[in-house]
């Protein structure tokens, strides 16, 4: 008999409800975002910061669903004309070696790239606007008009563990294998998108922390 593995609508949820939200919150810190992109992206934003976390805990809401399905759309638009960014740098290379879903690992790459890249900004392109913009973003998911990139980062956190998400290691991914992620990922078509061109050691950060 083949293998069958059975997986719940819960974590099907959770795992592509994460990667809408990454979809619309990499294309609006992207050095190729612009108007069009930008509104598209806030309106993702608010849509899954209301609704991702109830559509996985009341999968049978429509209005939560609703949501997140224009999420997603939004995302595909804004993607299409602004590219993505570190998170799906990775994404790509992790999601064709390892049994890894997706979304799973998109989220559990977010906080950390978020992390390494206002560091980044703030280090080396100290008057980049996409610092404003994680700002932004962390104003946009908590609802807070005084958040900072940091209150994203805590909103993405608690939120990948109210909807269970594991760590990469789960998935077979080894300390050993992280150089052959950082080669395949620094030329990956999605980490053009990118704020900011980051150093091999601050990819391999994002990383290990995600381990």
């Amino acid at each position: 008999q083949p293998f069958i593995r059975i997986i719940s609508p819960e974590v099907i949820t959770a795992s592509t409800g994460l990667d809408a939200l990454t979809q619309v919150l990499e294309p609006y810190v992207s050095c190729l975002s612009n108007p069009l992109t930008d509104g598209l992206c806030r309106e993702g934003m608010t849509r899954a910061a209301r609704s991702l976390r109830q559509a996985y805990e009341q999968g049978d809401d429509p209005l939560a669903r609703g949501d997140m399905a224009i999420t997603s759309l939004l995302g595909g638009l804004a993607l299409a004309n602004a590219k993505l960014g570190a998170v799906h740098g990775f994404a790509g290379p992790i999601g064709g070696i390892y049994p890894a879903p997706h979304g799973v690992v998109c989220a559990r790459l977010l906080p950390y790239a978020i992390e390494v890249n206002v560091r980044a900004l703030q280090e080396r392109q100290p008057q980049s606007q996409a610092l404003t913009r994680y700002d932004e973003i962390g104003q946009i998911l908590t609802g807070n008009p005084s958040a900072t990139a940091a209150d994203a980062v805590s909103w993405v956190r608690e939120v990948c563990q109210a909807l269970q998400v594991p760590p990469l290691s789960s998935f077979g991914i080894r300390p050993e294998d992280l150089s052959l992620l950082v080669e395949k990922g620094a030329v990956s078509s999605s980490m053009k998108g990118n704020p900011i061109e980051l150093e091999p050691q601050e990819l391999r950060e994002i990383l290990a922390k995600a381990l």
